[in-house]
């Protein structure tokens, strides 16, 4: 989904609305740490990353309230409503389809949102930013071998993408304890994409990783919420 999309759909909720969904986004960006979208450019990414680590925006603390799932499902309904207007007279639209997946990603309703990526999917498998942020969305829902699997069936399209790369390594660490296959699966995405912005971050992952190089593959860490 294009940040120009994005920008149209957050127009059609309330200002009020729009603030408190970014703030609970960027609340889970921080817990989650390092993933991407599957869509995003490098620079987006990077710029992504050290917009979460800001301060001055809404906290945990009390600067800004915390919508409830049922608050943040009803955002999402809403936001979604015009593209599933469209989706009934169009119903094999694949970018449609991955455009109402990436309103229930961003609100953090995976369940929903792997169900509208498998349709786009369905007709447009080789969309690797789809599949890529499906997989982010497996991962989400604890379930770090679909996620690892649907990364692999994406690197079969695009072996180079820097995103499922980068999003794989952090699957293989945090969901497997497999400290070799992380850490040579961020080394590829450094080799394949020599001008890559965010290679001080995925440099960092490799150090951190490195660090649990004693724990027994297989230890799953279950994902944070």
């Amino acid at each position: 989904m294009t940040d120009t999309n994005r920008t149209n759909a957050i127009e059609q909720w309330t200002t009020v609305q729009a603030y408190v969904l970014a703030v609970i986004c960027l609340l889970v960006g921080i817990a989650a740490g390092w993933f991407i979208r599957g869509s995003q450019s490098p620079a987006a990414a990077v710029a992504q990353t050290a917009s979460a680590s800001a301060p001055g925006m809404g906290n945990a603390n009390g600067d800004a309230p915390v919508p409830t799932p049922a608050q943040m499902q009803q955002m999402a309904d809403t936001q979604a409503a015009p593209l599933l207007e469209k989706l009934k007279a169009d119903p094999n639209n694949p970018k449609l389809l991955e455009n109402i997946g990436d309103i229930y990603y961003d609100a953090h309703l995976f369940p929903t949102s792997i169900d509208y990526y498998q349709r786009s999917l369905k007709l447009e498998p080789a969309n690797t930013g789809a599949r890529t942020d499906m997989a982010t969305a497996y991962w989400y829902s604890g379930n770090p071998d679909a996620a690892i699997e649907e990364f692999q069936k994406s690197l079969t399209y695009e072996p180079n993408k820097a995103s499922t790369l980068f999003n794989m390594g952090i699957v293989e660490w945090q969901g497997k304890m497999d400290i070799s296959k992380a850490v040579a699966t961020w080394q590829k995405l450094l080799d394949t994409n020599p001008n890559y912005e965010g290679k001080d971050k995925v440099e960092e992952l490799i150090a951190q990783a490195q660090k649990h190089s004693g724990v027994k593959p297989g230890t799953t860490a279950k994902p944070l919420q």
